[in-house]
């Protein structure tokens, strides 16, 4: 018997909570159903779901607050996080992709297109990607490595925590050093048809990509008008 993927749902509106559920469900996901910030902090606490839907107003926690205490615990930061209100403006997208969520949906939205997304989100965090044998191995930068197969980032002997989708930018750069990637590529790369396209999502990860690998950050060139490479020279 295959294991049923577990969704936490965090959402105080009862009848998209409802949705969701029965939604969820006939994609034979298992779920969980939140309707406050207080519950589901508790829940975290002692379980692990393979992903969270989470509302950004809430009462109890925000679904910020809730977004940085998951980032901040290691046994959690893992957790892959959709983000799903209404708000809707470029810089509430942004915000909740520097938190560390993987996606952003707005409301009103198609049930159709969110399990798309959650599917989208599950293979890019899995572990099972990438699936070729020539995708698969090390990449080495000096004494930075990047492990494909583990989804790991080292800098010497310091392992360095990057979010699947930060994890995947920089391997598609560092695969190909010298070459230049538009913003349009790596979207496709990481979402193909499913891709949410925001102006300056990638821009975003770029940043937080370089904070958290130091003095190799400068090897993330920005090619103005079009997009980044990976240079190490």
């Amino acid at each position: 018997m295959s294991y049923k993927k577990k969704i936490a749902v965090v959402d105080d509106e009862p009848d998209i909570t409802e949705l969701l559920k029965t939604g969820l469900q006939k994609e034979n996901y298992s779920t969980e159903i939140f309707s406050d910030g207080y519950s589901f902090v508790r829940y975290i606490s002692k379980n692990k779901p393979d992903l969270v839907i989470l509302d950004l107003m809430l009462p109890g926690y925000t679904g910020i607050e809730i977004c940085k205490l998951m980032k901040a615990d290691p046994n959690k930061k893992d957790v892959p996080i959709i983000m799903l209100t209404a708000m809707d403006s470029e810089t509430d997208k942004v915000l909740g992709l520097e938190l560390g969520a993987d996606d952003y949906i707005v409301k009103p939205f198609s049930m159709k297109e969110l399990t798309a997304r959650i599917k989208a989100v599950i293979r890019r965090t899995s572990g099972v990607e990438p699936t070729q044998e020539e995708e698969k191995g090390i990449l080495s930068v000096l004494d930075m490595t990047i492990d494909r197969e583990k989804y790991e980032v080292k800098t010497g002997e310091k392992k360095v925590f990057l979010t699947t989708t930060e994890f995947k930018i920089l391997e598609i750069l560092a695969s190909k050093p010298g070459r230049v990637f538009s913003r349009d590529s790596i979207l496709e790369k990481l979402w193909g048809s499913e891709k949410i396209v925001i102006d300056r999502t990638i821009d975003v990860h770029i940043v937080k990509i370089r904070e958290k690998i130091g003095k190799y950050g400068k090897f993330i060139k920005s090619v103005r008008g079009v997009g980044y490479k990976f240079e190490s020279d």
